[in-house]
């Protein structure tokens, strides 16, 4: 009985946690030797070892798909380069590896200064320092070099987890604590996705969809240019590499959705993240924007290198109060912005993410976007057809219609986009259910009607239902 267990058990897929536990597993036990390994040799102490280098890394399996595996494997990292990767996660996965270090000479009464160990809120870090240490203990030559490579400007490999900032205090880099991104962190212990929060370091919300395409009523060509969009995000990669592309056609896609508000722009650009498997973010303009010099540039940079080489979506809603046109300079203020357009101009163009811009208004981009977008979609207000779907699908089953609403009439008679169309359909079914009733009268749908088109196109002033789910949704 047990064996079967057992054998049930050596059976069962492992999780990519446990996929990750396994495969770092290894190369802690690894970097646990050569730590050990460098400090009897610095002691001059008994060890089998003549160099730390004679221990070599852990053979990563070649189908191993660990999040861990699969970064070391893919940026080839070496012996130098796989001990800072492990350094910098001793202090979330094995901190204990550090203790070593914290030693106090005795003929000093110090802890070794040549170890490079900080202790940060009760948290000990190597360093540069430690790193330099163990791969040459004193040696002058391996210090440079390892001083050289910290303040490389190259932003692969290593360097893209560790984020290292130099300080005033620090300009070399030997003495800041080798940490982890809190991406890189995060993929590397949780297995799951990164999915930033937003704050001021990151101007943009995850965009999360419960719906799918049977949702989304829009024109059969509309469909028609998403699946272009799709085809790229499926197979981008593909013709870029495999296919040898790289050197003709510009990494990422650029599209531009336009037209009115709620005819579904926003929901589609969570589709697309959805039915492909891509996370979607949606740009928070009020924390992008800002009156100072640069800072605005800033900030979407802050978005831009965080996106960069991830499997996201960014989504530019009202994407005209940035990427507006370029006017004739007759002030500071009018270069400024003008500074702005020719950054984004230039940024979108290098992003090798897909970028989703959406705007009411095709005509307020400066012209020279336009030959950027690899796809330009009109999304206009739904014909009848489309109007009367959507009157039929949105009202829950619980509903009961009077019979005297027809809503073939009502499609036919009435302009409305899906937002709006929602944003009735919510106000009636609340009106009902405060009123004790589960009937839709043709007179709450009426009320409904002239509040949605007196809200968005007569300026009445907003409406208790305007931030409807169906704004969001639509818009």
């Amino acid at each position: 009985m047990n064996e079967n267990v057992v054998s049930l058990k050596a059976s069962t897929p492992l999780s990519p946690l446990q996929l990750n536990a396994r495969d770092m597993a290894a190369d802690l036990a690894w970097c646990e030797q050569v730590i050990e390994t460098r400090i009897a040799l610095y002691f001059e102490q008994q060890t089998p070892h003549s160099s730390v280098f004679a221990l070599e890394p852990p053979d990563i399996n070649a189908h191993a798909r660990s999040a861990y595996a699969e970064f070391v494997q893919q940026h080839k990292l070496d012996f130098a380069d796989r001990l800072t990767l492990l350094l910098a996660l001793l202090p979330a996965v094995k901190p204990r590896l550090l203790d070593v270090f914290l030693c106090h000479n005795e003929l000093s009464n110090r802890p070794y200064t040549e170890f490079g160990c900080v202790e940060i809120d009760g948290s000990v870090y190597a360093t540069g320092e430690t790193l330099a240490f163990i791969l040459g203990a004193d040696d002058l030559a391996t210090r440079l070099q390892v001083q050289a490579h910290l303040q490389s400007s190259d932003k692969s490999g290593i360097h893209q987890v560790l984020g290292l900032q130099s300080s005033q205090n620090d300009p070399l880099l030997m003495k800041t604590p080798l940490q982890l991104s809190h991406e890189y962190q995060h993929r590397f212990t949780t297995a799951q996705p990164y999915r930033p929060d937003l704050s001021a370091d990151f101007p943009a919300s995850y965009i999360r969809v419960d719906l799918d395409w049977a949702d989304l009523i829009l024109p059969p060509d509309v469909m028609s240019q998403l699946e272009e969009i799709k085809g790229w995000i499926t197979h981008g990669e593909t013709l870029l590499n495999e296919w040898g592309m790289a050197e003709k056609i510009r990494p990422g896609y650029r599209a531009l959705f336009h037209g009115p508000p709620g005819t579904g722009k926003t929901l589609t650009a969570g589709l697309l993240g959805q039915s492909t498997g891509r996370d979607v973010y949606k740009i928070d303009l009020s924390m992008v924007v800002s009156k100072y010099i640069g800072e605005t540039e800033k900030n979407l940079e802050k978005v831009f290198a965080l996106a960069e080489d991830k499997s996201w979506i960014l989504f530019f809603d009202e994407a005209d109060a940035l990427f507006g046109k370029r006017t004739e300079a007759s002030g500071a203020n009018d270069q400024f912005a003008n500074q702005n357009v020719s950054y984004l101009l230039q940024r979108i163009e290098r992003f090798n993410g897909i970028a989703i811009l959406a705007s009411n208004f095709k005509d307020n981009f400066d012209d020279a976007f336009f030959r950027r977008f690899e796809s330009m979609i009109y999304f206009e207000l739904p014909g009848v057809k489309e109007r009367l779907n959507l009157w039929q699908r949105g009202f829950s089953p619980k509903a009961v219609l009077d019979k005297s609403i027809d809503l073939a009439v009502i499609a036919e008679e009435h302009v409305l986009s899906g937002a709006e169309i929602i944003n009735v359909i919510r106000f009636v079914s609340l009106k009902a259910l405060c009123g004790g009733r589960n009937e839709i009268s043709l007179e709450d749908i009426d009320e409904g009607i002239v509040r949605a088109q007196g809200d968005g196109r007569n300026g009445d002033g907003p409406s208790p239902h305007v931030e409807a789910h169906g704004v969001d949704i639509f818009g």
